[in-house]
């Protein structure tokens, strides 16, 4: 007689069976390799991944200015994960953010990107995902206040802000543009972390990849600017920093580098190098006057970078290609907003590990060596020495940024 967990099991192999079987049944087969393929450009394990947690099961949590959200079960779990979903349900979900069950889903999963993706893809996807271990744990409830607890206020959010419908290619762009656009504006949500958003949390959709904040970080521009976008950066930089962590120009840092680490590096070297034709073609936006830094805050800021960071960036702020990243000249350094650098002083960073890069250099944290009026002043500094022009920080952005970081981390 079997046991529980193996009578389990073997329901769980037919029933994943049976559900392959019914997909495969009227079209082409769907491609597991594909999807897996489809599933880290999607960056979908790291979201779905609570720290020490299984894999895909998810509970992690994603902090909104509204509160915190967390991830869900996307294992084949038939009772607390996907595993009951049919085609028709899963490519709901994927296209109109409307679960299994009826309810509406939250943008923190990405769906008003993930509608662009063509239906052959998101066969793909879940083909893949049915493959998984299936893992029994329950979702987390959302830590939202009212109204926005009640799901079905999400109908009123879709109908103001979000734009169903499969990624249609521009006849009059190339095919290397296109599959750029395809996957920046799809599969690999960009704008969700580097698009501002409106006091309802929407992404600009007229200019969807100028910088926004993410995870309590500022996502740089994307955008053309040459001081704090990706003007000065050629195709080749831009598929080197997805593939490697890093370049000549600047090393993946904060969220970022954990998105190389489990998703870009993964992408084949024309889809990287589409990402870059696409990227490329955005235009740069008009550059704000910034107010010099305050002359006492450099000062001391310089005498701070000295003695903190020197050893590593050198004095000129060059860095040592492949190993420490330049300083100057940097538009993550130059970013609109101050919070990526803030957050890497604070907790430190580590250079993504990569297939081609496996040793992954770490920084190391200065949050118990420096307080809030010192950090704010190396931050002044280093946004504003060797040619570098960004607006001054204070020792109540800091500390702000601090609380925050440290909520997170709990």
């Amino acid at each position: 007689m079997l046991c529980t967990a193996c009578s389990h099991d073997r329901d769980l192999a037919v029933a994943s069976a049976s559900r392959l079987s019914e997909r495969m049944a009227p079209g082409p087969y769907p491609s597991i390799t594909h999807g897996r393929y489809l599933v880290r450009a999607g960056d979908c394990m790291s979201c779905h991944t609570a720290a020490g947690g299984a894999p895909f099961a998810g509970g992690r949590a994603v902090p909104t200015p509204f509160g915190t959200i967390y991830s869900t079960n996307i294992t084949p779990d038939r009772d607390t994960g996907i595993g009951a979903w049919s085609d028709g349900d899963f490519y709901r979900a994927m296209h109109e953010g409307i679960s299994r069950d009826g309810h509406h889903l939250y943008p923190a999963f990405p769906y008003p990107w993930f509608t662009r993706i063509s239906r052959d893809d998101v066969r793909d996807i879940q083909a893949y995902l049915d493959t998984l271990a299936p893992v029994r744990q329950q979702n987390k409830h959302t830590e939202l206040p009212w109204p926005l607890s009640v799901r079905a206020a999400m109908s009123i959010w879709n109908g103001m802000y979000f734009d169903e419908g499969v990624y249609r290619d521009d006849p009059a762009k190339s095919a290397a543009w296109n599959r750029g656009a395809y996957l920046v504006r799809g599969v690999g949500h960009c704008s969700a972390c580097h698009g501002d958003k409106n006091f309802a949390g929407a992404v600009d959709k007229d200019h969807p990849l100028r910088g926004g904040f993410a995870e309590h970080q500022f996502a740089p521009s994307l955008a053309g600017g040459s001081r704090d976008g990706l003007g000065s950066w050629s195709g080749q930089d831009i598929a080197d920093y997805l593939g490697r962590g890093h370049n000549a120009k600047a090393s993946a840092a904060g969220p970022m580098a954990e998105v190389v680490e489990m998703s870009t590096q993964y992408l084949s070297e024309p889809d990287r190098r589409a990402i870059a034709v696409y990227l490329k073609s955005l235009p740069a936006t008009g550059e704000k006057a910034v107010a010099a830094a305050d002359t006492e805050a450099m000062k001391a800021g310089a005498a701070l970078y000295t003695d903190n960071c020197e050893g590593c960036h050198l004095r000129a702020g060059t860095g040592e290609a492949g190993a420490f990243p330049p300083l100057k000249n940097s538009s993550a350094i130059q970013a609109a907003e101050p919070d990526t650098l803030i957050a890497v002083i604070l907790q430190g960073a580590r250079v993504p590990a990569t297939r081609t890069d496996p040793t992954g250099l770490a920084m190391p944290a200065f949050a118990d060596k420096l307080d809030d009026a010192e950090v704010a002043q190396l931050t002044t500094y280093i946004r504003n020495a060797w040619g570098n022009r960004a607006a001054g920080v204070d020792s109540d952005d800091v500390h702000g940024l601090r609380k925050k970081l440290g909520a997170l981390s709990n």
